[in-house]
């Protein structure tokens, strides 16, 4: 099988319009009364290097941000569609909320010191789906498995440490799969069968015995077979873990003393293309489960994927309808100045979706996020918490 990965059928301009739509529908959560004025988002709008007024791409998706004007100053709130989907959200994370403590312990459990910096974890939070006030909302209220610590006194420096081992927590997806299938633990192959080569070298590394991310280091040395077999363990629960079974490999790099992981991991990730995916896609390296995927779409969906592709689903309806209008009043406008001219049939739909990527490559585009430096100033903003 070869597998091709991307959100949905989302082309890179729009997956980054996602983004930014998903970043500003929690600004104005934020802000009182959860209505934020234009002139505020326009400099937010700024900071993430977009070109062009905040209103008009505001008004790009109707069925997502409601904007109105009070005392000659324009505003704008969440449609009734988006609160619902907020709400849905809220109550998804409210019933996941044990899926959030396992899988918190079970990072600290594979940690080497049963401890992890608390901005490491907030680099990834989004990928295990973990809410933005988890330190708040599950940490206090499990101390009996977690609590916070600062060894150093330095702000930085602060932890979560682990204060229980749960040996139900210390299987891995892997182990889990050959428990109910009766076999011992190993893992599998995606790749297509004309891979002989590949084939070969995973049945060779295969061939060894599972060792478990839960496991003891004691006896393992670094560079060595059986560091590499549970490393690559290590990363394929890591991925297991989180909500699209991918993470970036610089963030994960970040923790490399935390999980014993090698200088070089993408070195390791590339020598194992059976288990893993490595894409440059976006010009961000980024790793993939290979099982996880069946051709573009996740196998199994976790619920905070479902609501979060429905809300993907509503900023594309509302989009389509925009440009819908916009189309048929231009057309109005040629048919009256008599410039219609006489062109082979298209479908509404083509001429639309031609017009969505047109507009977007114009005012309230990305401007220059795919230029390098700019694009961290773009993540460095997008995903920051702070309302300025």
């Amino acid at each position: 099988m070869v597998i091709v990965v991307r959100c949905r059928s989302l082309k890179p301009w729009r997956f980054f319009i996602w983004m930014v739509n998903n970043q500003i529908k929690n600004i104005i959560l934020r802000c009182p009364n959860q209505v934020a004025s234009i002139d505020f988002l326009q400099k937010k709008f700024k900071n993430l290097d977009l070109q062009g007024k905040a209103l008009n791409w505001l008004k790009k998706y109707p069925c997502c941000f409601e904007v109105y004007c009070e005392n000659d100053e324009y505003f704008c709130r969440l449609t009734k569609q988006m609160k619902f989907l907020v709400e849905e959200e809220e109550n998804v994370k409210d019933l996941q909320e044990p899926v959030f403590v396992e899988r918190l312990a079970k990072l600290l459990m594979m940690s080497k010191n049963q401890r992890l910096n608390v901005l490491k974890i907030n680099e990834l939070k989004r990928n295990f789906g973990f809410p933005d006030d988890y330190l708040l909302r599950i940490v206090p209220k499990y101390s009996d498995m977690f609590r916070v610590v600062n060894y150093t006194g330095r702000r930085s420096s602060m932890e979560i440490e682990l204060m229980s081992w749960n040996p139900d927590f210390a299987i891995s997806a892997i182990e889990r799969l050959a428990e109910k299938e009766g076999r011992e633990p190993c893992f599998s192959c995606s790749l297509p069968a004309t891979w002989v080569k590949s084939w070969e070298r995973f049945w060779d590394f295969n061939s060894t015995p599972y060792i478990s991310p839960y496991a003891e280091l004691k006896g393992l040395v670094e560079g060595s077979a059986e560091m590499d077999k549970r490393t690559v363990a290590l990363v394929h629960e890591l991925l297991s873990l989180t909500l699209w079974k991918k993470v970036s490999i610089v963030k994960l790099g970040h923790f490399r003393r935390e999980f014993c992981l090698p200088e070089k991991l993408n070195v390791l990730l590339l020598r194992h293309p059976s288990i893993f995916y490595v894409s440059n896609r976006y010009q961000l390296y980024t790793v993939l489960l290979r099982e996880g995927y069946n051709g573009a779409e996740l196998i199994e969906k976790d619920p905070l994927v479902v609501v979060k592709e429905k809300f993907g689903d509503l900023m594309q309806e509302g989009l389509h309808e925009y440009n819908r209008r916009h189309y048929l009043m231009n057309l109005e406008k040629k048919k009256k100045k008599g410039l219609l001219t006489v062109r082979p049939e298209r479908t509404n739909r083509e001429v639309i979706n031609n017009i969505s990527e047109q507009e977007d490559d114009q005012e309230g585009g990305l401007g220059g996020i795919f230029n390098a430096e700019e694009r961290k100033r773009f993540y460095k903003v997008l995903f920051d918490d702070d309302v300025k």
